[in-house]
């Protein structure tokens, strides 16, 4: 008896045609820009056009949910990347802040479903937040955005 195999559904990195919103939160916008960055150029170097895509910049991490939801209700776009970087204080403030960010996220795309991707710094310093925003660790922005492009080509193959 030979094996029966499972069918896959593996999804490409192409962006082209693909219509991207990209929430930033304005707080430590010295790291948020730099995640935008790199959000923008993956969308670019993964055939994408920075012509299809749209920045709303919103005051802190805790309001991105919101935006993002809006925005992928919105018809407009087929996917959502969220971007911010919450920084450890002196209080537990930002555990509050970082749970109900992701919630929302989450939230956000179960409801639409519109792939809305986190990439979310959630550190203790300013120097790990750099790090994860284009320095020695990589770019959350370009994780997230990566994520978006291959969870957009995953539901077209989906609805075949």
């Amino acid at each position: 008896m030979g094996t029966v195999m499972p069918s896959e559904l593996s999804a490409g990195l192409v962006a082209a045609g693909c219509r991207f919103a990209i929430v930033v939160s304005r707080f430590n916008d010295l790291v948020t820009r730099r995640l935008l960055e790199g959000a923008i150029d993956t969308v670019v170097r993964h055939g994408g056009s920075a012509e299809l895509i749209t920045v709303a910049w919103v005051p802190g991490s805790f309001e991105i949910p919101l935006a993002a939801e809006r925005l992928a209700e919105s018809g407009r776009f087929d996917a959502v990347v969220c971007l911010g970087a919450v920084i450890q204080g002196a209080t537990s403030h930002h555990e509050h802040v970082n749970s109900q960010v992701a919630a929302g996220i989450m939230g956000a795309m179960r409801k639409t479903g519109v792939p809305v991707t986190f990439g979310v710094i959630t550190c203790q310093s300013m120097e790990q937040a750099l790090d994860r925003a284009g320095g020695k660790v990589g770019n959350k922005g370009t994780e997230a955005t990566l994520a978006a492009i291959e969870m957009v080509n995953v539901l077209k193959l989906i609805a075949g």
